[in-house]
């Protein structure tokens, strides 16, 4: 526990077998409560591996959900577990673990309920190897979103997050889709909310095992996120209403 808040890592794998030992022999058990895996019908050994590493809260996908589906699972078994503090960390190795207890503090000692570890503040985005391309892209959207959303966020696409209870409990997620856009309409439910989100600096790590879009799955995730900042800003203005934005309490 922090603070005495039980923390529960979730990992949402998707062929994961190459890179999960890696992960989990860096995540700080003196801290952690509980690791949830949640894998959306791989096709490789990630259960197998989960299962030698003493994993002991595996949930298995009969079929591919997507990665929306993936992180519905993965909260509703933290919440289930009791968790007060929930961190999403990829399984891919993309992300350090080590950032774990930074992150977690801000939420435990009611600084901040929601935590992102952003790749764009700082320089180390291109140095860790991502994509000219996917640089671009993630700089372009993230201005957009900060002038719709009134935000002035570094990025909203990095998938190392960090949530408080409440704030699981007071957001629709299982109304999100269940691709990639899951991510960007869960800040979106968050900030329309009125809660403000903290950022620390995260190193990036592409490499040919880390799990990446491609190109194609790229545009379709950008014109989500253009679609979704705007109906965020339509639904402030009073334009079109919007259940996804109603308070679960």
């Amino acid at each position: 526990m922090l603070e005495g808040k039980k923390l529960v890592i979730v990992l949402p794998a998707y062929n994961a077998e190459l890179t999960l030992r890696k992960t989990y022999g860096e995540i700080p058990f003196d801290i952690v409560d509980e690791v949830v895996l949640v894998d959306d019908n791989s096709s490789d050994r990630t259960v197998a591996v989960a299962r030698e590493l003493g994993i002991s809260h595996i949930i298995k996908h009969d079929k591919n959900r997507g990665y929306g589906g993936n992180q519905k699972s993965c909260y509703n078994k933290a919440l289930e577990l009791g968790a007060d503090i929930v961190i999403m960390l990829h399984p891919d190795y993309q992300y350090t673990p080590k950032l774990i207890p930074s992150m977690a503090w801000l939420i435990a000692n009611n600084v901040y309920q929601v935590v992102l570890g952003s790749r764009t503040l700082g320089k180390g985005a291109l140095h860790g190897g991502m994509p000219l391309y996917k640089y671009i892209f993630n700089r372009m959207l993230t201005f957009f979103e900060n002038v719709m959303l009134k935000q002035k966020l570094a990025e909203y696409h990095t998938g190392y997050r960090a949530f408080s209870r409440e704030i699981l409990q007071r957001i629709n997620y299982d109304i999100n889709s269940e691709d990639f856009v899951f991510d960007n309409q869960m800040l979106s439910q968050i900030i329309y909310l009125g809660y403000e989100i903290a950022e620390i600096t995260c190193p990036t790590r592409y490499f040919e095992e880390a799990s990446s879009i491609n190109f194609r799955r790229s545009v379709v995730y950008g014109l989500g996120v253009l679609q979704v900042s705007v109906v965020h800003r339509l639904c402030k203005w009073g334009v079109m209403k919007r259940e996804m934005y109603k308070p679960l309490k």
